[in-house]
């Protein structure tokens, strides 16, 4: 290679490097410049902000009285302690899941370097840019501490077998421990999503007696209970039948019952059989569009030279087996899922980032490669800062969160008339409200309260013309929020205004 070549070749790479250094700190500074969105990003941060308050670390709070048996606790961990340093707040909030995603991404890059620079910067490069790890690297769920959990599995279980020497025995341990931190994040299909990759890839290759020697199985598998197991025996002694709902119901029928009826937070998310697949796609974006066309233009000039594209060597295909089958794992398993969301194609994503860096060096010198890493980058970076500038302009509409809504309120009377929401409260109201915002479900229990105190009523825009009449001539419009109406009701009432603060 001449000096003029190597020198391109190194400032395509050092572009590529400041364009990931671009989007990761876009997504650093975006985690508080928008609100919470209702549900899942401020019912579970609602319940680690009741879990700092209250100071239980044991039992996730859904409402009052109410325990939260849809997930373990870690990432509500977290979240908590993360309030606790840095105050009750939306950065605060996402912090602890943008931590997250960067550990996920040093763990690829740091294996794919094992084989050779270039392959580890598109790797990374391909993981950041994936449309699903932009928002779920700062997004309060559960998903990206799974993700770590799962990422640090696959990798200790390929790396205690294959690595170094000194290297086998840390990271067999590894294994164990990332299979803790899914237990506790996620909980059992921890044991699924990496059991079925590991398991088929051990049949497939014949390895079955290497794996059994090379792993510590019987200290590995003490470790993953002692650290997971107490949590689980903890919370069905505060809250007896935690088990059987997290086990049966959110494990089996959360799955396989389409629409199921049983979940206690909500309604199921009901999709179509095979779903996954478009979601996959997706979730892959840009990179679902941009390597495909690379792809045929690369073949195209290919053919014109005659020229075969490189196969991989011998050592490498046992590691391409088994990130195949680790990125096909959750896909083949969601296929037959009747209750998904896009965020279960996550665990795929270091395992398709990998095989894509692998696949991307063996067809194109490198120049090519950091070309379209950097146009993918680009294209990622300005549609997120797009997205969080809508937001931005439109914060007082209130888009799926009731933030602005409850500063409304606080500020008509130094928050001193309770808030109601009918016929239920927001995770963002209870979120925003510190936990003083509440609901009235039933039409029977509003009447009651109009003539009771004076207080404000928060009532989707769309459900206004269904109350009761009486209870509508006794209400004062006050402002309009994103999908709810804010009327005063009760003895006295404050002038009529449309002007948020």
């Amino acid at each position: 290679m001449s000096k003029g070549m190597a020198r391109s070749e190194a400032s395509s790479e050092t572009l590529v490097g400041w364009m990931i250094a671009v989007l990761l700190g876009v997504r650093l500074i975006s985690l508080g410049l928008y609100p919470l969105m209702d549900k899942t990003e401020a019912r579970y941060a609602e319940i680690a902000r009741v879990m700092f308050s209250l100071g239980d670390w044991i039992t996730p709070w859904y409402d009052t009285n109410i325990p939260f048996w849809g997930k373990p606790p870690l990432s509500f961990w977290a979240t908590a302690a993360s309030f606790g340093a840095l105050g009750v707040n939306e950065f605060a909030a996402r912090l602890p899941h943008f931590l997250a995603a960067l550990g996920v991404g040093w763990l690829v890059w740091n294996w794919a370097r094992r084989h050779a620079r270039q392959e580890a910067l598109t790797a990374i490069a391909l993981l950041a840019g994936c449309s699903l790890m932009l928002v779920a690297a700062g997004a309060v769920m559960t998903d990206m501490v799974l993700v770590l959990g799962t990422t640090l599995t696959m990798r200790g279980f390929w790396l205690g077998l294959h690595g170094d020497e000194d290297q086998q025995q840390r990271e067999g341990w590894l294994f164990f421990l990332g299979l803790a931190i899914g237990l506790l994040a996620k909980g059992p299909l921890v044991l699924v999503l990496a059991g079925l990759p590991l398991g088929l890839w051990t049949l497939w290759s014949r390895q079955l007696l290497p794996v059994w020697r090379k792993l510590p199985w019987v200290g590995g598998t003490l470790l993953t209970l002692l650290l997971a197991g107490p949590w689980y025996l903890a919370a069905e002694a505060r809250t007896p039948g935690f088990l059987d709902y997290f086990l049966l119901g959110e494990h089996w029928h959360r799955f396989v019952t389409p629409g199921w009826a049983g979940d206690r937070y909500g309604g199921a998310h009901s999709a179509r059989r095979g779903s996954i697949w478009a979601y996959a796609w997706i979730a892959s974006l840009p990179w679902s569009v941009l390597v495909p066309v690379a792809w045929w233009r690369w073949h195209r000039a290919a053919a014109k030279k005659a020229l075969e594209p490189a196969t991989p060597a011998r050592d490498e295909v046992p590691l391409q087996r088994y990130l195949a089958l680790w990125s096909l794992a959750p896909l083949v398993f969601f296929t037959f899922a009747g209750n998904i969301l896009w965020t279960y194609v996550l665990p795929a994503l270091p395992a398709l980032a990998m095989l894509g860096a692998a696949w991307l060096s063996r067809r194109q010198e490198p120049q090519r490669i950091n070309s379209l890493l950097v146009s993918g980058l680009a294209v990622s970076t300005l549609l997120f800062t797009g997205f969080v500038g809508v937001l931005n302009l439109k914060q007082d509409e209130d888009l799926q969160t009731t933030k602005r809504l409850i500063a409304h309120n606080v500020a008509f009377d130094g928050d001193q008339r309770p808030l109601f929401f009918y016929p239920a409260r927001p995770y963002s109201a209870a979120f925003y409200s510190q936990g003083k915002a509440q609901q009235i479900s039933q039409p029977a229990d509003l009447l009651p309260r109009l003539t009771q105190q004076a207080a404000h009523l928060a009532v989707k825009t769309s459900d206004v013309s269904r109350l009761p009449p009486e209870a509508q001539t006794q209400l004062k419009p006050l402002a309009q929020h994103g999908s709810y109406t804010l009327f005063s009701m009760g003895t006295t009432v404050p002038a009529p205004t449309r002007t948020a603060p």
